[in-house]
């Protein structure tokens, strides 16, 4: 199934999903090239919202670009299956190699600001991260690591202990939240 068929089928769990899964579709639709980054303005990541068995921890790393401690992801990259994408990030960034999806489907939608910076040297523009994100989970035993370059510290926190982590208001209120609310209506 493409991305545009599981957006269809997929039921938004609040206004922002709702939003937000109606531009993803307009921009697919369209035609655009938003699988890899040659578009400026936007592309697709997948990120990770990766759980312990019991869904009481959340696997977070922190992130040197932002300054803060965030959920795993990253680009499509010309990838196509978002859910690999998401895998994929998973284990580069936190050096986890056991990590299972909960469900093949989608977990959220969100369509989230980059402000412009600086990456390997280069200046990256303002875009727009058209992201799927996808419920993962691993064991909290298992061994992990940063990745130089990308993030300095990986880490286990309680659902609550997520969000206050984030030195970002607006992921705090508007997606670490949401996340965690919707983990509460995953049966075990």
């Amino acid at each position: 199934m493409d991305l545009i068929e599981r957006l269809e089928q997929y039921h938004p769990w609040n206004e922002q999903e709702e939003r937000d899964r109606e531009e993803l579709l307009r921009r697919l639709r369209s035609g655009e090239a938003l699988y890899g980054r040659e578009n400026p303005s936007a592309h697709l990541t997948a990120s990770a919202w990766v759980v312990s068995p019991d869904r009481r921890q959340v696997l977070m790393a922190y992130h040197d670009l932002y300054d803060s401690w965030a959920w795993l992801g990253g680009h499509a990259d010309g990838e196509r299956d978002l859910l690999a994408v998401a895998l994929r990030e998973v284990r580069e960034e936190s050096g986890l190699i056991e990590v299972r999806p909960v469900s093949p489907e989608l977990y959220s939608l969100e369509i989230l600001t980059v402000d412009g910076h600086e990456k390997h040297g280069r200046y990256v523009s303002s875009h727009l991260h058209l992201n799927v994100t996808f419920l993962l989970e691993a064991d909290p035993a298992a061994p992990v690591r940063p990745r130089p370059g990308e993030n300095s510290r990986v880490g286990w926190f309680g659902l609550e202990e997520a969000v206050s982590a984030s030195s970002e208001p607006w992921f705090q209120a508007r997606i670490y939240r949401k996340l965690n609310e919707k983990l509460a209506a995953v049966k075990c």
